[in-house]
């Protein structure tokens, strides 16, 4: 059996789930979220926990079954709390500003780039930092991922747009 799928999730108490059929809806103080369960994945309400049980024992149905539990406790933990990824812009001249519906960055191109921040998502700037902030994790993840994309750091002077975290490899420049 599943390790993780079998774990029980307890639902907080200012969280609503209502299932039907195949589709699970939380709704917490932070937003909405659904998620459409693989029809081999049974979900089960009981008292203040979730329980999903699998149809079958082959391998497809097993790895099915731990990652629709953590999706499903990834919903309820971002409708209570919420998930945030921190980037950080360097380099002379990088910045990040938010303007309306859209962030602006500046990352040493001529042009600056406009990107539309999508429904769900919000961020804040403070200097060098950029925190991507929503309730779904896969979006945080995506958008943050997105960003870092436009600039990644280059190994000889460090300049671009890394994860808060990351380490980055540098490498020696040309000796004469």
């Amino acid at each position: 059996m599943s390790r993780i799928g079998k774990l029980p999730m307890e639902i907080p108490s200012d969280v609503d789930v209502t299932i039907e059929g195949e589709k699970i809806s939380v709704k917490g103080s932070k937003g909405t979220l659904n998620f459409l369960v693989h029809k081999k994945i049974k979900i089960l309400k009981e008292d203040n926990k979730i329980i999903l049980e699998r149809s079958s024992d082959s391998s497809f149905d097993k790895s099915l079954h731990g990652l629709t539990r953590t999706l499903i406790n990834n919903m309820l933990v971002g409708v209570v709390e919420g998930f945030q990824k921190e980037l950080e812009i360097s380099g002379i001249g990088y910045r990040a500003a938010v303007q309306g519906n859209n962030l602006i960055l500046s990352l040493g191109y001529s042009n600056p780039i406009n990107y539309r921040i999508p429904e769900g998502i919000s961020f804040e700037v403070d200097k060098n930092r950029l925190t991507v902030k929503g309730i779904d994790k896969e979006l945080v993840g995506r958008i943050a991922a997105e960003i870092r994309s436009f600039r990644k750091i280059e190994p000889y002077k460090g300049k671009g747009v890394k994860y808060l975290n990351e380490r980055i490899k540098r490498k020696v420049g040309k000796t004469s």
